[in-house]
């Protein structure tokens, strides 16, 4: 199972995903100018932020709106950096947030799993129905593929939809974990952890321990940290023994170096000290 791999990962580099939600304006003029095609430009920013963290970092996940934002050239900079974080021994999730009728789900699987565009994990919306998920279960079965699932995500408009009461009793948001749960015990690994994992934003923790309790053998993608105001010892609630989920983080890392006279020169240095940073951060906090 994929999920035994991304384990193994955290075992060995700690919890850092960093988001590769790369932007034109993130990206240093002096490396801007050395290249003329803005796929290029992307995939070079990428490659060199990924060089000099894949030590320490156990899975990358580069968001596809960054890259549509930039047609064609965009989306051949997301294929070129998926392929690259294979090449380098590493893990990809692709954020995609798909969720739409089976029929078009399959062809999502076919494009994000299969194709061009191949990630090792993706994310999925599934508020449209559980017949949204189905479809990808066969890649996680027949081709070590795994996904994350929104569950509770760190955006204010959470409360909109995840939190309406399911017969005045519990959020939504539970019923879906509970659903997800109990189809993951199919797709468990060796780490005792299923490949089908959940998104659970790291900015509300006045829940956390209630959902780590519930749902002990899900994996989580722990989005919040930094920018949107979540701290090591806010998503350390939601590991399990300091494993059992990975932390993203994407403008704190590919940016740090804007906080430096010398950024632009080395902006896949302070990249990497934006890496080691936020593991201690987290590291610190482990098992809380």
């Amino acid at each position: 199972m994929i999920i035994d791999r991304l384990y193994k990962n955290v075992e060995k580099k700690g919890n850092v995903c960093v988001g590769l939600d790369t932007r034109l304006d993130y990206i240093p003029s002096r490396l801007k100018e050395q290249y003329q095609d803005i796929g290029e430009i992307i995939f070079q920013f990428n490659k060199r932020i990924i060089d000099a963290t894949t030590d320490i970092v156990s899975v990358y996940k580069p968001q596809i709106a960054y890259y549509e934002a930039y047609g064609i050239e965009g989306l051949v900079a997301y294929k070129r950096t998926l392929k690259y974080i294979k090449e380098k021994g590493n893990l990809s999730i692709g954020d995609i947030k798909r969720g739409d009728i089976s029929s078009t789900a399959q062809m999502y699987g076919k494009a994000h799993f299969e194709g061009d565009f191949e990630a090792d994990f993706i994310t999925l919306n599934p508020y449209m129905g559980f017949d949204s998920i189905t479809p990808y279960l066969k890649y996680i079965e027949e081709k070590q593929k795994g996904v994350f699932v929104l569950l509770r995500t760190s955006n204010p408009g959470a409360k909109d939809i995840q939190y309406l009461n399911i017969e005045g009793k519990e959020p939504l948001y539970y019923h879906i974990g509970d659903r997800l749960n109990e189809l993951g015990t199919e797709y468990t690994g060796s780490c005792g952890y299923s490949s089908i994992c959940a998104v659970v934003g790291g900015t509300h923790i006045d829940e956390a321990k209630k959902i780590r309790n519930r749902y002990k053998n899900m994996f989580f993608l722990i989005p919040g940290y930094g920018h949107q105001g979540a701290k090591g010892k806010d998503v350390a609630l939601y590991l399990n023994k300091g494993n059992g989920g990975v932390v993203n983080s994407s403008r704190g890392i590919i940016t740090a170096y804007k906080n430096y006279a010398d950024g632009e020169e080395n902006f896949y240095k302070y990249a990497r000290e934006a890496v080691l940073a936020m593991r201690e951060d987290i590291g610190n906090e482990k098992g809380l």
